[in-house]
Formats: C-alpha cells, sequence, structure tokens
C-alpha cells in the first residue's frame, strides 16, 4: 500500500452553522453539504457541512455537530492534531490579501511564521482547531533539497 494524498479532514464542532459560516464566508472555502443557497430549515435539519476546494475531490473538510456541551480543545501541549494547513497562494501578497481580509472579519492572529519553504498565518476556528494560512515560498527548491523542509523557524516580515 502507498498513500497517494491527504484526502479530507474531519473536525467535530459544536454549532455546524456557525463552524460552517467562519469556513464558507470567512476563509471563503465553496461549501458542498449542505446547499448554502438552501433555505436555513433545509440547512439546519443536516448536522453536517462539506467544503471543496475544486475537482480533485469531493470534499477536503467535513464538519460534524456534537453540539455546545462537548469539551473544548485543550490548551497547550496534548495528544491529538496541533493544526491543519490551508495554501492561500503562492506569494507574500497573497498572504497579505489574506491577513487583510481576516483582520477585517474579525479573527485574531495567533501566529506568523517563516518556515523557508512557507510563510504561514495562524487563526483559530470557532472551536479552537488551529489553522494554518500559508503559501509556499516562490523560488525555494524542497524538492532537489528536502532538508530545507525542517529549516529553523524565523518571524514573519510581510
Amino acid at each position: 500500500m502507498k498513500i497517494k494524498e491527504l484526502g479530507h479532514l474531519v473536525l467535530y464542532v459544536r454549532d455546524v452553522n456557525r463552524s460552517a459560516a467562519f469556513y464558507r464566508d470567512v476563509l471563503r472555502w465553496r461549501q458542498v453539504l449542505p446547499d448554502p443557497t438552501a433555505s436555513a430549515p433545509a440547512r439546519s435539519r443536516i448536522p453536517v457541512a462539506a467544503f471543496s476546494a475544486g475537482p480533485r475531490t469531493h470534499h477536503e473538510l467535513l464538519l460534524i455537530e456534537v453540539g455546545e456541551d462537548a469539551k473544548r480543545v485543550p490548551a497547550g501541549r496534548r495528544v491529538g492534531m496541533y493544526h491543519f494547513g490551508l495554501k492561500v497562494g503562492d506569494s507574500d501578497d497573497e498572504l497579505r490579501k489574506a491577513l487583510a481580509h481576516i483582520t477585517k472579519a474579525g479573527v485574531t492572529i495567533a501566529g506568523a511564521s517563516d518556515h523557508t519553504v512557507t510563510h504561514s498565518l495562524y487563526i483559530h476556528d470557532p472551536d479552537g482547531n488551529e489553522v494554518e494560512l500559508y503559501i509556499d515560498v516562490p523560488g525555494v527548491d524542497w524538492k532537489t533539497d528536502p532538508t530545507l523542509v525542517g529549516a529553523p523557524i524565523r518571524p514573519l516580515r510581510l
């Protein structure tokens, strides 16, 4: 067996409508389930939401509602997912546009890093899941020199 690619990510969320609005309206991810143009009562009957970036696969993100009484993601070092990354472009200009957009939407920046191969902003979704918004740095040939992936992390200067 050989893994070909990461297919999708599934997150438990307290309120699927609130989380769907974040991923759809703030991060501008295309919602494919339920149909976001359907009436609110029709959308609220389905406690899931799915998102796709395009034709590569049916969905990359699935949200499953577990209710407001679900435990929060614990802070600090713990076992489990740390964050997931979403590529938002191929240049610092595109990352600056993403920063302006999410800042205007009231999203707090949790961190920013220059990883040599990527420039990254870190934010949290409504349930505390950390999301990395990144660009691949043009001209960095990590395919020829994979050690660049492990280069020391530096502060990001946009």
